[in-house]
């Protein structure tokens, strides 16, 4: 269903507000209190055909960090540590570094340089980032030290592939191309902003596992009625894990978020997923 970002606004205050302590602790708490608390959540994932000797790798994912001025800094900065903390083997981003502007992307790689793992941290980028300056934000982060694939594909450990597709909305993407260099053997890990794009790329059958965020899960997610707004392309897949035929797809609830700047059962999070070999 298509609403306006007004009428999600006043659906999301009304809930908030009945669900809430006296109809007021639910929208202080949806605007002062959620948004800064992050949930730091483990998935193990069963791969099917990966590699023995990778079983038990560790992934750091974070997306939608959303910098501007709904967004500080230091929001940022808590997300960055959090994962750092938790020493994953491979860092993997999944786009909407910035709002409003691409000026934001400087104090957004700031914080992203301070990232480091032993195979590498590799990023594809989002709408947002192409709504402001997409080549902009792709140098930024490269000189943080962030690789961005787009539609292009690398082997950061023996057997192992991360590729990464430009932005769907934008009409970017190029599934092809970022799985041109592939070996029909390799275990492929594909980072794409929008998770409706996974129909598109289970029908394709190279890639094991998809990583998306853009749906921030609703950002506000009401009691029986669920996310009043999810935005386009991320409507069928909003939220967590899911298996489609063959492949695996995990959306992230991401860090930051967009106007009206709340979440509501929906907090930001910071994600660390365990690869499992699995038979194929």
């Amino acid at each position: 269903m298509r609403i306006s970002r007004r009428r999600f606004l006043r659906w999301t205050l009304v809930g908030i507000g009945a669900v809430g302590t006296g109809g007021v602790g639910g929208p202080v708490y949806a605007a002062l209190i959620e948004p800064r608390w992050l949930a730091l959540e483990r998935v193990a994932i069963d791969l099917p055909g990966l590699s023995a000797r990778l079983d038990g790798l560790r992934i750091g994912l974070l997306s939608d960090l959303h910098r501007g001025v709904h967004v500080p800094q230091e929001w940022v900065g808590r997300a960055v540590g959090m994962l750092r903390s938790e020493s994953p083997d491979l860092i993997l981003l999944t786009g909407d570094y910035v709002t409003g502007s691409a000026d934001f992307a400087v104090s957004c790689a700031e914080e992203l340089g301070r990232l480091s793992a032993p195979h590498g941290v590799y990023a594809c980028l989002g709408n947002h980032d192409h709504w402001t300056d997409a080549e902009r934000v792709t140098d930024t982060l490269e000189g943080a030290g962030v690789r961005v694939l787009r539609n292009r594909a690398t082997e950061p450990v023996d057997g192992l592939w991360v590729a990464g597709v430009d932005d769907v909305w934008e009409q970017k993407a190029d599934l092809q191309a970022a799985l041109a260099e592939v070996p029909s053997s390799a275990t492929v890990i594909l980072l794409a902003h929008e998770p409706d794009f996974a129909d598109e790329v289970v029908a394709d059958g190279r890639v094991a596992l998809q990583l998306s965020g853009h749906t921030h899960g609703g950002q506000v997610r009401l009691p029986i009625i669920g996310p009043p707004f999810l935005p386009y392309l991320g409507r069928k897949y909003p939220i967590g894990l899911y298996r489609i035929g063959p492949m695996w797809l995990y959306v992230s609830r991401g860090v930051g978020l967009i106007a009206p700047p709340v979440r509501f059962l929906c907090r930001p999070e910071v994600t660390v997923l365990e690869l499992r070999s699995a038979p194929l």
